[in-house]
């Protein structure tokens, strides 16, 4: 019945020692990014710049015709890029007398500081994409977004084998040692590890890193059901706090039982299927969904019309959102639902948690998300029991 508790145990999303089978394994899984047959900076191909002058395949933010790094969108990458003389699409042709050094350490100067939780990067961080022309985000767009793993062994009886990060679902960064998600990815003993500033889970060619942490402490709410995910929001306390830099950052949390009105444009994100069942791939590239809040009556009686029946009642600790033919799907659970702030342009708060449904929204119905607004007496409880400051998310 709950779409997202199909929980796969097979998604990497990297950590391992090369193996052919793990490549094939990811292939299986993942749509293929473009050429990602072509290792990225295995070594300098030759070409030729638009000013028909010899140059070679660099990651793009190595060549400038300044020789300096462009922070403010004008780069424009084309993700679908799939013929041209470089390779990778995220590699660019450069004059050999202004390529830098491969091996040099870039370190770009940071985007204009934003304080405080919330903000958006429409324009992404570094670069912006064309070519997005399945929902594809900007890089850094949401630096909020978190990937959930679990951390294990490849081989449980060998002391030495390599370890593996599984990908279970979604979660959003809402203090430098706190990550917000649902509860049923969460309700087992497990080593749980999260990464913030994931974007293509296929390279680390971005211009910033992503970072992890492992989990040491996992708190789940109290009136957690299991059966029905009624109360479906877990808090991951993290064993060392994120250093927030221009993808990864926090986002903020509505003020108590206050939900934006039914209509309200909002952006659900992850990397989650592009369709339910066995047909549907995980995504490579993070994902987002324009969805509307959808009213609480129009939701339950869109849920009654399906396998749930006429006597289905929506539980109180739910919202909606979506169900205008795409919608969140399996592996999105956890995932942060954004709205807009108010009056504030590019600043969003966390209104709900991917939680479950019918389908993947392709029949009109409606997604099921734990309502944050609701829970923030409960988060903010948590989070002073352990010593932190709830401001941190306070639009």
């Amino acid at each position: 019945m709950h779409k997202l508790l199909i929980i796969t145990t097979c998604l990497v999303l990297v950590n391992t020692q090369n193996s052919g089978d793990l490549d094939s394994l990811l292939g299986e899984i993942f749509d293929k990014p473009p050429r990602t047959n072509v290792k990225p900076g295995s070594g300098p191909k030759s070409c030729v710049t638009k000013d028909e002058n010899p140059g070679e395949c660099v990651i793009y933010y190595l060549c400038n015709e300044n020789n300096t790094i462009v922070t403010d969108g004008s780069d424009v990458i084309d993700i679908r890029m799939k013929t041209g003389q470089c390779e990778f699409y995220l590699d660019v042709c450069c004059e050999l007398p202004n390529k830098k050094n491969p091996d040099e350490v870039i370190t770009p100067p940071p985007p204009p500081a934003r304080k405080d939780c919330g903000w958006r990067n429409p324009d992404g961080v570094g670069f912006r994409i064309t070519g997005d022309d399945n929902h594809e985000t900007n890089f850094g767009e949401f630096p909020w977004m978190i990937a959930l793993l679990k951390h294990e062994p490849v081989d449980p009886n060998d002391p030495n084998s390599e370890t593996l990060n599984i990908y279970l679902g979604g979660g959003s960064l809402i203090h430098p040692s706190v990550v917000l998600t649902a509860a049923h990815y969460v309700d087992k003993p497990q080593k749980l590890r999260v990464r913030a500033g994931e974007w293509d889970t296929q390279t680390r060619q971005e211009i910033y890193p992503y970072q992890e942490r492992d989990v040491a402490k996992v708190k789940i709410h109290k009136d957690y059901n299991k059966h029905t995910l009624f109360y479906d929001v877990a808090l991951l306390f993290l064993s060392v706090p994120m250093q927030l830099a221009p993808n990864v950052g926090l986002v903020c949390l509505p003020v108590e039982r206050q939900l934006p009105r039914a209509g309200t444009n909002c952006f659900a994100t992850g990397w989650g299927k592009d369709q339910f069942g066995r047909d549907g791939k995980y995504q490579v590239i993070l994902k987002k969904k324009e969805l509307p809040v959808v009213d609480r009556n129009a939701c339950q009686k869109a849920l009654r019309k399906t396998r749930l029946g006429g006597l289905f009642e929506l539980h109180s600790s739910f919202m909606c959102a979506g169900g205008q033919g795409s919608d969140t799907c399996t592996g999105d659970g956890g995932s942060p639902l954004v709205c807009p702030v108010e009056y504030e342009k590019d600043r969003y708060e966390q209104v709900g948690i991917v939680s479950w449904g019918i389908g993947c929204g392709q029949d009109g119905t409606p997604g099921v998300y734990t309502d944050v607004s609701k829970m923030r007496a409960w988060i903010d409880d948590k989070i002073v029991a352990e010593g932190y400051e709830p401001r941190a998310y306070v639009a």
